[in-house]
């Protein structure tokens, strides 16, 4: 394959398409269904990067990935040093390769992208990382850097906290990570099913981590377990990164009938406890015809986990248009290979269950578009007089989520906002000396991506505190 590439020849390269599962083979397994580039369709991707001097990918990645570099090194085979880039500026490629919105983020501002597709950066984050999972002995091992003396504990181990632990490591600071499950990830592990992220992916992640020396201590729930002043007492600095996930009620009737699940209980039980293989005990109900009600990639995640469960009719239902769906494109596609019904413009307004208290049926409302509300969407508007009722067995809430208070009703004195979530300044502290926090606990339900922006950017804060460098937190104690 040709290396010195002109601009006119890489423009002339077509962008590649990833392998994927076939459709009607994958509704039956909770396999990935991206299998990922091979080496040499990685290179002829890597090869369409025009290696731009503006480098406006970068600035779209939140946590400020060398984009070009890495892409430039992979483009003439030098896996080994496109690895070191990338593994040196993001601490969860492998997670991030799969699940970030790179379209709306690096890849949407890419230059290529004005005259055609931009580069295919997320494949291409996800073949490195993947290639140096496989590959740790051409890797150069990360050495431990001299203790600083310093102690930092991290309450959740979701991307923010896991990102956090790993800048911290490798700056030398002795770190904790407190997590409230018997398992690691947070909402990589629970909330992300096996079929878009492998959990062996953030297994492999979290032993890197171990290997940094970052202790991982899990059912420990700070607020229960521990107490947040116990820890401000134990440790220099505290990092609360313990995420959103209490679920957003729909606040209609029937929501208490048996056969109704939020999404976070319906994908925790599938993905952290496994109800989706036989030869486990975890309860949960095989709709046969399962309404989901929203329009995210959470919604995206749970109906297309039901049609693997083995519903025979699958069922998106959500307020607005497609236009208007949040979730990313290629779940959206890849839910219609799999049969997803998408019902739109339609809200739902109540359950109906039978004589026993199963769920029957789920009464709609039909919607149209108004004008513009606050998130700069169409506000969806109820049409008179015109419902209809979907014969379902379960209903799923994916609508959102929003803060635990376990560890916040716990901590009177930390400051919250009207929602219930953290207050931050712009240096991610909290009203609390020492006490700092990113994440959905401060932005609400979020990316993955934009939790490990605050984790990353959060360790340089906590750096300048310990360090004494920045008058504007509150006074760190002597």
């Amino acid at each position: 394959m040709k290396k010195d590439l002109t601009p006119k020849e890489r423009m002339a390269i077509e962008r590649v398409k990833m392998p994927e599962q076939d459709p009607g083979r994958r509704i039956g397994n909770f396999e990935e269904v991206n299998r990922g580039l091979t080496e040499e369709l990685a290179m002829r991707e890597a090869q369409r990067c025009l290696l731009c001097k503006s480098r406006p990918c970068v600035a779209g990645c939140p946590v400020r990935v060398r984009i070009p570099e890495f892409i430039a090194a992979l483009a003439v085979g030098d896996l080994p040093e496109a690895a070191r880039i990338l593994l040196a500026d993001n601490t969860l490629p492998a997670v991030c390769g799969r699940v970030c919105p790179q379209e709306t983020q690096c890849e949407q501002i890419c230059v290529r992208g004005a005259k055609g597709d931009p580069v295919a950066i997320g494949y291409l984050e996800r073949f490195v990382a993947d290639w140096a999972l496989a590959h740790p002995d051409k890797l150069h091992g990360e050495e431990r850097p001299s203790p600083t003396g310093h102690k930092v504990s991290i309450v959740g181990s979701g991307p923010a906290g896991l990102t956090m632990a790993g800048e911290l490591a490798r700056k030398g600071h002795a770190v904790t990570l407190f997590e409230a499950l018997h398992d690691t990830g947070g909402v990589l592990r629970y909330g992300i099913p096996e079929f878009r992220l492998p959990k062996r992916i953030v297994d492999i992640e979290v032993e890197r981590l171990k290997d940094l020396g970052v202790e991982i201590e899990c059912n420990v729930v700070v607020g229960k377990t521990v107490a947040l002043d116990e820890l401000r007492e134990e440790f220099d600095a505290v990092f609360i990164g313990n995420g959103a996930g209490l679920p957003v009620m729909l606040n209609i009737d029937g929501e208490n009938l048996k056969g109704v699940y939020s999404a976070n209980e319906y994908l925790t039980r599938v993905n952290l406890m496994a109800a989706w293989r036989d030869d486990m005990p975890t309860p949960i109900i095989r709709g046969k015809r399962v309404a989901v009600i929203g329009g995210g990639n959470t919604a995206m995640d749970a109906v297309r986990t039901s049609r693997r469960l083995g519903a025979e009719r699958s069922i998106i239902l959500y307020r607005r248009t497609e236009k208007e769906m949040p979730a990313r494109i290629e779940e959206s596609h890849h839910a219609k290979e799999e049969g997803i019904e998408f019902i739109l413009l339609a809200a739902p307004l109540e359950i109906l269950g039978d004589e026993n208290g199963w769920v029957k049926g789920l009464l709609c409302q039909r919607m149209e578009l108004g004008e513009p509300d606050a998130s700069g969407r169409r506000r969806p508007v109820p049409i008179e007089d015109d419902t209809f009722v979907l014969e379902v067995d379960v209903v799923v809430n994916a609508i959102g989520t929003r803060a635990n208070p376990l560890l916040t009703a716990t901590a009177p004195e930390l400051k919250l906002n009207k929602w219930g979530n953290i207050e931050t300044d712009e240096n991610g502290a909290t009203n609390l000396p020492g006490v700092f926090a990113g994440g959905d606990i401060v932005r609400g339900g979020a990316t993955v991506i934009l939790a490990m922006g605050d984790g990353k950017s959060g360790s340089k804060r906590i750096g300048d505190y310990l360090g004494g460098e920045k008058a504007t937190y509150p006074t760190r104690p002597a």
